[in-house]
């Protein structure tokens, strides 16, 4: 048996590693170890160079005057975040032009029951919240983790069904773009119209860009981060609103079609073993050199931009951005009384919020919807199946602990808020993995 390569010491190392960043429970596996970094860093002698570090401020400095002069949790918050949502952002577009919400009638039920799955909780939040500072916190409790959400569901391997996994997927993902609607809309502090109209005509250039047949992403990238993101910054709209609409500018088209593609390897291929390898050379002649570079040529022609980016940067965002934004903001002290922790409904809010609303929302919408044969039911579904899937969908921790920060500046009620999204989370994942763990039918994989 011939290998198809030699493998090195160093291989023994690597593989390994990208054998845990390809599987989809490795981000929640990792983000769950990060919410226990964030926690211990917060309650041990650490504590208090852990929330120094992240107070420390670093910016630009230009004549004597400063710049972008923000925190270190600021930066994480703002700047880090910004990435993560440009590539929410481009997860959006891929999925409306190509996948699980580009037929109207296959989307309808994932969206209804994310829309359901959004309005539940901020009822419940505001039931109990309200009037007063509190009731700002109403978008918390809306949003679901869908790196923690899926990492709970393929745990469960082939025991759920695919169409399952597509629909909590298509759910977050509806989730995430409603969760980005709030903070533009409510969570955006006051605007400076000038600044914004200037982001604005750079993301038109960016979208006349993509429609003149622009394909390069040091173009996109120049515009958005140092254009359009550092207006919206200076605008007073949030960051991560640039990074989404930016997203949506980059291009999903191909300059190649599939046929043509195939074609030009397969004359490049038979060039390439017709060439002649200098004997005793373990390098490359010239010539099969500018072969392999016109493959990679075609390749990148045949790949849209969008799809280029987001496998390239998802990684990125899985497993340095959103664990970093976890051990920045999941810091929470547990030396307080548990009487302060109920000064206020703000933590009963939101935990109810999540782990009621939640349910009530995807499973109470879904269900109306078929019950009154407006869309389909999913293969594999069943009321069971269901209900594991909200309580999944209640898992909101990395959307909720943003909004926190954007709607609490109160550090009491901030830490009111992370309690409820914890204890939320964690009942809320458990009992999903348990319903339908225990609901399971095995598949052929599993017998």
């Amino acid at each position: 048996m011939v290998k198809d390569y030699q493998k090195k010491p160093i291989d023994k190392i690597v593989y390994p590693v990208q054998r845990f960043i390809q599987q989809e429970k490795s981000g929640g596996l990792l983000l769950g170890i990060s919410v226990i970094i964030a926690l211990i860093l917060a309650n041990s002698p650490l504590s208090a160079g852990y929330h120094h570090f992240l107070e420390q401020t670093f910016g630009f400095g230009w004549n004597g005057r400063s710049y972008f002069n923000f925190s270190m949790h600021h930066w994480i918050n703002d700047g880090l975040m910004s990435v993560f949502f440009f590539v929410v952002g481009l997860e959006l577009k891929r999925e409306i032009i190509g996948g699980e919400l580009s037929n109207p009638r296959k989307a309808m039920l994932p969206i209804v029951a994310a829309i359901g799955g959004m309005v539940m909780p901020a009822l419940i939040f505001l039931l109990f919240n309200p009037s007063g500072e509190m009731h700002k916190g109403w978008g918390i409790p809306m949003a679901t983790d869908i790196a923690f959400a899926l990492g709970v569901l393929f745990l469960l391997g082939n025991k759920i069904p695919l169409s399952l996994k597509v629909f909590l997927t298509a759910l977050a993902i509806v989730d995430d773009l409603g969760a980005v609607l709030v903070i533009a809309f409510f969570y955006t502090a006051d605007i400076q119209t000038t600044y914004l109209l200037i982001g604005l005509f750079i993301l038109a250039v960016m979208y006349l860009g993509n429609k003149l047949g622009i394909r390069s992403v040091f173009f996109f990238a120049f515009l958005g981060i140092c254009g359009v993101w550092t207006c919206f910054v200076i605008s007073g709209v949030h960051a991560t609103i640039a990074a989404v609409l930016a997203a949506f500018t980059i291009p999903a088209d191909v300059k190649i079609k599939e046929t043509i593609f195939i074609g030009k390897i397969s004359n490049y291929l038979d060039t390439f073993k017709n060439i002649d390898p200098t004997e005793d050379n373990p390098t490359l002649t010239n010539d099969q050199l500018h072969v392999l570079e016109k493959i990679n040529e075609a390749t990148i022609a045949a790949t849209p931009p969008l799809q280029r980016l987001e496998h390239a940067m998802h990684p990125i965002v899985t497993f340095v951005i959103i664990p970093i934004f976890a051990i920045a903001n999941a810091g929470v002290s547990l030396n307080i009384e548990f009487d302060s922790l109920f000064d206020t409904n703000i933590a009963i809010g939101v935990a109810l919020g999540l782990l009621v609303g939640k349910v009530l929302g995807v499973v109470g919408f879904t269900a109306v919807f078929i019950k009154l044969k407006i869309a389909n039911v999913p293969e594999g579904m069943t009321i069971w199946n269901l209900l594991g899937l909200g309580f999944l969908a209640s898992i909101g921790f990395t959307m909720s602990l943003f909004v926190t920060s954007l709607a609490f500046t109160h550090e009491e009620y901030q830490t009111q808020a992370k309690i409820g999204i914890f204890a939320a989370s964690i009942i809320g994942g458990i009992t999903g993995y348990i319903i339908l763990n225990k609901n399971a039918k095995p598949t052929a994989a599993d017998e």
